[in-house]
């Protein structure tokens, strides 16, 4: 276990070796102005504070941040803007931990209003009976919306819808039923499939951000830089935050071992230490082990979920 410790603790010392560097400083600086320190202190914060992430490549953590900070969308869970989330790749026979950029629902909708061209933009379920007329030649949808809250709550949700008007005056409604944005998080997102990350954990929410995604990709104007910019790096391990080379591992159509996968998804799950014991007997009692990649994750995650330190001999 000690190792384990030794290699996440040595990934937190090099990316904080990266973001001191005078050149990635002065970057920041340029980037962020007076935020820039508090700014590199938060995405050591984030690593600290999750324990796959401590693990995570130190460049593609610098690489996410330098994304992050390029929009100027804070590192901050309790906030929402934008996120750095843990992600394993596969690499030859073995699967490593690279960090993955992702703008947050409120990050979208900031860059938007930042940019001045935006005079509203939002997004809604739609509830049964809401949906008053659909012409499919026009792809006009004219909405009935329940006024009452309470009536409105117990009606069932059919859908998720996207709104925005431009200074201008152009406007643009762009609207999937719940069943096209399961089959759209099926398409692209692995982690959903498995019933794993952020799509099990806040359906709603990434609903939301996926209509105002495919809303603002299609229809809002290509002078909207920063909004663009935040949509092609969002859900990405970036390669290099300038050109904005990124690979989207989450939608990859590599073939994983469903051993792994079911491996890999029992650890995330697991709740309590006894939980993580289990999983561990129950693999030896079929004749497997948990493979040698995921085991710092599975020692990192039982220090995390310890409340005292753990007897070895115990598991």
């Amino acid at each position: 276990m000690s190792n384990s410790n030794t290699s996440a603790l040595s990934c937190v010392q090099k990316t904080k070796q990266i973001l001191e560097r005078p050149e990635v400083q002065e970057k920041f600086r340029e980037m962020l102005g007076k935020k820039a320190s508090g700014f590199t202190t938060s995405v050591l914060s984030a690593m600290n504070s999750n324990y796959m992430l401590k693990d995570a490549d130190p460049n593609s953590v610098y690489m996410a941040a330098l994304t992050a900070a390029s929009l100027d969308l804070p590192i901050n869970e309790n906030l929402g803007f934008a996120y750095i989330i843990p992600y394993k790749v596969k690499q030859g026979n073995q699967y490593i931990t690279k960090a993955q950029f992702q703008v947050g629902y409120k990050g979208i909708k900031q860059l938007a209003l930042r940019s001045g061209e935006f005079k509203t933009i939002n997004e809604s379920d739609v509830r049964e009976g809401e949906i008053k007329s659909f012409n499919r030649l026009t792809g006009e949808i004219q909405f009935d919306w329940i006024q009452d809250y309470s009536e409105r709550m117990a009606k069932q949700i059919v859908g998720y819808v996207s709104f925005f008007e431009l200074t201008n005056g152009f406007t643009s409604t762009f609207y999937m039923s719940k069943d096209e944005v399961v089959q759209h998080a099926t398409k692209y997102s692995q982690t959903f499939k498995k019933g794993t990350g952020v799509w099990k954990d806040n359906f709603e929410v990434m609903a939301l951000k996926t209509v105002a995604k495919l809303n603002l990709s299609k229809n809002a104007p290509l002078s909207v830089e920063h909004v663009h910019r935040a949509i092609i790096a969002d859900q990405s391990v970036i390669n290099d935050a300038e050109t904005l080379d990124v690979d989207y591992v989450d939608n990859s159509s590599e073939n994983v071992d469903p051993l792994y996968e079911r491996i890999e998804t029992m650890i995330d799950s697991a709740k309590t230490v006894d939980d993580l014991i289990q999983i561990k007997t129950d693999l030896e009692n079929n004749g497997h082990s948990i493979p040698e990649e995921l085991l710092d994750e599975y020692e990192m995650k039982m220090v995390a979920l310890s409340p005292e330190p753990i007897d070895e001999q115990a598991h």
